[in-house]
């Protein structure tokens, strides 16, 4: 949003040639720019513009941008801020694991101890954020709030943003609770050219990135909360309910029935938490059965045949209706009563 001024610097050392990678293409979003910044883009050389009316925020931009594509193609997507905050030219390095097949997920760690700009409590904050991050996710990432990231188009396919905030924590938490690949790798930011935007100080960051990784994680991890907290109270409500009993087989009932409910309470409360334990493991079950099939559906919307369709679209989500001249694009494709992509296997019992 509105980086005409920062743009060229972002660009100016993006690599031409990555080993491993056949075609290299560069794509902005446009969430609602007021300024030059798809002029100065387009005369930079970037391809492709993702256009929001009006400013949508981080995590729909990001998932606007990688809906746009993963339509057109792309294999492993890159993300960077158009702040200048972090090197393009570590890209080549950092889409690496991706390319050995080592990882579908790779962050760039800006090793924020050694940030001048970050404040001793800024840094603390944000050591410690990325350790919840890591225990919420179980894995092992030194800079869990870093955007300088690489995705392949497996982990994209798998992933599902719906916090409004930062995608940030999100991906890492679901990355980790659906066994993806992920690993850093060590970086230099570039000098500070502006204020962040998506906050105003560092409490309103802790207190966003927090309820989005609370949410993250209760996403997985909420019939584990319940478990614990019955337990708890189970045993808090055994503890005055065991006393009552031992005072009842004295004689010494009189005085003391505050126990026994006390007791009854918190048995009713350990109960509860066991009944939504329940209820949480069957909705899991539920959100994994649904995110099987959204991820099959996925891959079906981002294969090739559908390819040649999204490329016939506009910047603004419109139809040409034009030959786009890609290969095979006046081939059937699936549900017009033609033959089916992959058709003639050879496979026992195709013909039935």
């Amino acid at each position: 949003m509105n980086e005409e001024q920062t743009l060229p610097l972002v660009l100016e050392h993006m690599p031409k040639e990555i080993p491993g990678i056949d075609d290299i293409q560069l794509m902005i979003i446009d969430d609602g720019c007021s300024d030059r910044t798809v002029e100065v883009a387009r005369s930079l050389g970037v391809q492709h513009v993702v256009h929001h009316a009006k400013p949508m925020g981080l995590a729909r931009a990001f998932r606007d941008g990688v809906d746009y594509a993963l339509k057109h193609g792309a294999d492993i997507v890159v993300n960077t801020d158009g702040d200048n905050q972090y090197p393009s030219a570590a890209i080549a390095e950092l889409v690496q694991p991706i390319v050995r097949h080592e990882a579908d997920i790779v962050v760039g760690d800006r090793q924020t101890a050694k940030i001048k700009e970050f404040s001793w409590f800024k840094k603390r904050m944000q050591h410690f954020g990325s350790w919840v991050v890591n225990k919420a996710a179980g894995t092992h990432i030194p800079d869990a709030a870093s955007g300088f990231r690489a995705y392949s188009k497996s982990a994209l396919i798998k992933l599902n943003i719906v916090t409004e905030f930062s995608y940030c924590m999100e991906t890492i938490i679901q990355a980790g609770n659906k066994r993806i690949a992920i690993t850093s790798y060590a970086i230099t930011t570039n000098p500070k050219t502006r204020e962040s935007r998506l906050f105003s100080n560092i409490f309103e960051h802790m207190a966003k990135s927090g309820g989005a990784i609370i949410r993250s994680f209760l996403m997985f991890k909420s019939n584990v909360i319940f478990k614990w907290s019955g337990i708890v109270f189970a045993v808090a409500g055994l503890i005055p309910i065991v006393r009552f009993l031992v005072l009842a087989a004295m004689g010494m009932t009189a005085g003391h029935l505050q126990s026994l409910m006390l007791g009854v309470a918190l048995l009713m409360l350990g109960a509860l938490c066991f009944a939504l334990q329940i209820i949480s493991e069957v909705q899991r079950i539920q959100r994994r059965l649904v995110e099987d099939e959204l991820e099959r559906t996925k891959e079906i919307q981002y294969s090739l045949p559908y390819q040649r369709i999204w490329a016939r679209q506009d910047e603004f989500g419109g139809y040409t209706g034009e030959p786009t001249g890609l290969p095979g694009e006046n081939a059937a494709l699936p549900g017009n009563g033609a033959a089916l992509p992959g058709n003639g296997t050879g496979l026992p019992g195709e013909d039935k």
